[in-house]
């Protein structure tokens, strides 16, 4: 497989710390609010990864962290913790936020068929991690305390900009937006590692430290629960683009400065879904989630089949109108594979592992899904059995999670399930022609009004008559 690295800014072999083996890491939601559909695009192309990753017979471990507690409103360390900020708003304690959301988010990732992984931590369950890292970067020289607060000193680095080269002057403090001055630092790019007191008097969740009673930083929860559960060594972590700096920079400086080695070979980073006014965000215009779409009629899997119809290093433009166009061709999908027999035919072996083959050739060039698809229509189109389709449909779903099988056979049963009142609509149907063949247009007419007010509506063809409900 081929992966574009962020941190090397081109596509690369990949090849994982141990053989065979892939340890993953996600950056999971702040469970402050319900996750927006461009939150999860992010979740979904990483769990598209993961379940290629599996099909091409690695052996993976994904790892997710659930921020339940140290991120603040703004990424530079300032403004409201949005954990507080939620209980706030809803009149309930943090945790009681933590554990809504956090069910809430699982919730949508199930209907769009993202695996749950298989490790999710809450950062609230980590504080003794954080307190011995910590102790360490202090110990070693990196880390430093000011105002009661513990600081990581980004000047002890080589270099700390990993996955851009920054102009400085966008960076210095009260120059880039949102960036307030924090006198206790000594360089402006230092972060917090842990707050106390000093710097909020209202949180809600708080531990005694070494340095005073207090929380830890954002970024430090990701290091701890990467470590504790892959190891010294990560083979891909994943994230949404705009957590790249400076939460995965500051990932790398804190983890490589407690290990003294590298860290993290491989950056997976999905960019944004947008809509046609910008970047999308819960503040902005209508919150668009999983419940939104169904309450507008669509199914899930159709936001997922979007989705994958573009490249995640893409940004991709949100509206209803791409959304419809998107469940038309997920129908018309669905209504192809419905309409293959359920063909005893033994599969055709050689013919199966030559477009399994150009899937995996499709898919495994940086996960290139939009390839995917249209390997899928390859073999809708191919001069093959139905029964080698439909098992390289059901082998490809493994990764694209489409659920075209189900939703086809589930098609099929209601095309060929008794519809009520089908007796007296054929009946009527029937009594109708007699009048036509009678040249009785009067009550043909007045039978198909009757037909029309029962919501049937009739089609006269050379073969004959059919109907359908409206």
């Amino acid at each position: 497989m081929k992966l574009y690295n962020s941190a090397s800014h081109k596509k690369e072999g990949f090849i994982p710390h141990e053989p065979g083996k892939v340890t993953m890491y996600t950056c999971g939601p702040t469970v402050y609010h319900f996750a927006h559909i461009g939150n999860l695009r992010s979740y979904l192309m990483e769990d598209v990864l993961e379940k290629f990753l599996r099909y091409d017979g690695y052996d993976v471990k994904r790892i997710m962290n659930i921020t339940d507690v140290g991120h603040l409103a703004s990424d530079a360390d300032t403004g409201e913790d949005k954990m507080v900020k939620g209980a706030k708003r809803e009149h309930k304690s943090v945790m009681e936020i933590a554990q809504f959301y956090t069910d809430a988010f699982f919730a949508d990732c199930k209907k769009l068929n993202i695996k749950y992984p298989d490790v999710v931590q809450p950062a609230t369950g980590m504080i003794d991690d954080y307190i011995k890292v910590i102790t360490k970067l202090l110990d070693t020289g990196y880390a430093y305390v000011a105002g009661g607060n513990v600081y990581f000193d980004t000047s002890k680095l080589e270099k700390y900009y990993v996955f851009n080269d920054h102009d400085e002057e966008d960076l210095a403090v009260g120059v880039r937006e949102g960036v307030e001055e924090d006198l206790n630092k000594r360089n402006k790019n230092d972060f917090v590692l842990w707050f106390t007191k000093s710097k909020f008097e209202d949180q809600a969740l708080k531990w005694d430290s070494p340095w005073g009673v207090g929380y830890p930083g954002w970024h430090i929860e990701c290091s701890c629960i990467s470590m504790k559960y892959a190891g010294e060594y990560l083979d891909i972590h994943c994230g949404g683009i705009d957590n790249a700096f400076p939460h995965h920079t500051n990932e790398i400086a804190q983890s490589e400065a407690y290990l003294g080695h590298p860290w993290c070979k491989y950056w997976m980073h999905v960019h944004h879904l947008n809509t046609n006014d910008g970047k999308m965000s819960k503040s902005k215009g209508e919150f668009l989630t999983v419940s939104l779409l169904e309450e507008k009629g669509y199914d899930p899997l159709v936001y997922r089949f979007f989705c994958l119809q573009s490249h995640y290093r893409k940004s991709l433009v949100f509206s209803w109108e791409n959304l419809d166009n998107a469940k038309v061709a997920y129908d018309k999908l669905v209504a192809r594979v419905a309409a293959l027999s359920d063909d005893p035919a033994p599969v055709d072996e050689e013919a199966a592992a030559k477009y399994k083959a150009a899937f995996i050739e499709a898919v495994g060039n940086d996960l290139n899904t939009s390839l995917g698809v249209t390997a899928l229509y390859d073999v809708l189109k191919a001069d093959t059995s139905d029964a080698t389709k439909r098992a390289l449909i059901d082998s490809f779903d493994q990764v694209l999670g489409l659920d075209l099988l189900k939703k086809a056979a589930a098609q099929r049963e209601k095309a060929a399930a008794p519809v009520e009142g089908a007796e007296e609509i054929e009946a009527l149907i029937a009594k109708r022609l007699e009048a036509k063949k009678a040249k009785d247009w009067a009550t043909a007419d007045a039978i198909r009004d009757q037909l029309k007010e029962m919501g049937v509506e009739i089609k006269d063809s050379k073969e004959g008559t059919t109907w359908t409900r409206v």
